[in-house]
């Protein structure tokens, strides 16, 4: 018999004696996917900010003191008073009511305080379980560069904004891709992080199956590449919502009247690169052509897992995957179909997260089953 002692980001590889605590108690798994579903939450709204065009409405960065709202009518005038100074009020947005202003004032404001309740909800929690001796220091470390990784977007978060305060009317595509992947790279780890803490103590029940799944290279492989390549789709889709591509070229499957645009119009931009990041037809060709081969890749990794694995839970994780992969392949084309508009925008987006969370769970159980140690002597306790 086999026992998983994977508790956290990265998979851990150590293996506990007979009759110890395989793990953390359930109370911080479930504590971590409550952090999780926070932070998933907060992506979604600001997938909504951008949308909105309510990202520039907060011009001041203060990460203690803002948490408190205009109080009355003087402080509401101020704020707008404030917004009034940047590009996007004068050359979009002039004319505004109060009322208007306050609309997009508080989609930026829940953005905020959604990273400062993120944080608090990670940080407290995170001393006081590890103060009682409910984490292992592996956990505990793990956790603390998550914590530390959510600091460092909010400050990506306000240089982001920043770009779009004195000479743009939006912020920079570069930034707001980068904003947007690292909240995704936080979000993934956290899943990571939460599923192995509730492992502890998950036996696999079949040795041979689990030594058959240790040999299988090809179904790691596939799995960590669906990640890998959520993670860059984001990135992309991300550039895409910068550089409003999906308005410009809003067909399918042509795009711009071409299956495959000409080379004078992907790559006209001189230095050549740069077309990958500010040439909206190439980053847009480049964004479809990435999802149809994450859907490619994604079917010939589910039927690798089910010929090597029929019926396993392994089976069910990469088919769960490879439908949300393809139902948001779907809603992508029907939001470019239709415009863009703001509840098909968003739920596109949502459902990235869905299928970066579903590509992170399967990536974490099949390369910590690849790391579980055997142990053919006898059956270890589960200490559920």
């Amino acid at each position: 018999m086999s026992i998983e002692r994977l508790d956290a980001w990265p998979p851990a590889r150590s293996h506990a004696p007979s009759g110890s605590t395989l793990g953390p108690p359930r109370i911080v798994g479930l504590w971590l996917w409550c952090v999780t579903a926070l932070v998933f939450a907060m992506v979604v709204v600001g997938g909504a900010t951008r949308l909105t065009q309510s990202g520039l409405s907060i011009v001041e960065w203060k990460p203690v003191m803002g948490v408190i709202p205009p109080l009355g009518d003087a402080d509401w005038q101020a704020a707008f008073d404030q917004y009034k100074t940047i590009p996007q009020y004068t050359r979009l947005n002039s004319g505004m009511s109060l009322d208007e202003f306050k609309t997009i004032f508080w989609w930026e404001w829940t953005h905020r305080l959604l990273g400062r309740l993120i944080g608090a909800a990670l940080l407290l929690p995170l001393i006081g379980f590890w103060w009682r001796g409910l984490m292992d220091r592996r956990l505990g470390l793990a956790l603390c560069v998550i914590f530390a990784l959510g600091g460092v977007q909010g400050g990506v978060g306000w240089w982001m904004v920043s770009s779009g305060l004195s000479e743009r009317v939006s912020v920079s595509p570069y930034r707001l891709a980068f904003h947007l992947t690292l909240a995704c790279l936080i979000y993934a780890m956290l899943v990571w992080t939460a599923d192995r803490t509730m492992a502890r103590g998950r036996a696999i029940r079949d040795q041979d199956r689990a030594r058959k799944h240790i040999a299988m290279p090809s179904v790691r492989v596939g799995a960590a590449l669906l990640l890998v390549a959520a993670i860059a789709q984001i990135y992309l889709g991300a550039l895409v919502a910068g550089l409003h591509a999906g308005v410009i070229y809003n067909t399918w499957p042509l795009i711009d009247g071409y299956l495959v645009p000409p080379v004078s119009g992907l790559l006209f931009d001189v230095p050549w690169w740069r077309n990958f990041f500010e040439n909206a037809l190439t980053v847009q060709f480049d964004h479809r052509m990435l999802a149809y081969g994450l859907c490619m890749v994604g079917l010939i990794h589910t039927l690798n897992v089910w010929r090597q694995s029929p019926g396993g839970p392994l089976a069910t994780g990469a088919g769960f995957t490879l439908t949300a992969i393809l139902a948001q392949a779907l809603i992508g084309i029907i939001t470019l179909l239709h415009g863009v508009p703001l509840f098909l925008a968003l739920l596109h987006q949502a459902m990235a997260v869905v299928v970066l969370t579903a590509a992170t769970l399967h990536a974490a159980r099949v390369l910590s089953l690849h790391a579980v140690r055997l142990e053919p002597a006898a059956l270890l306790k589960m200490l559920d």
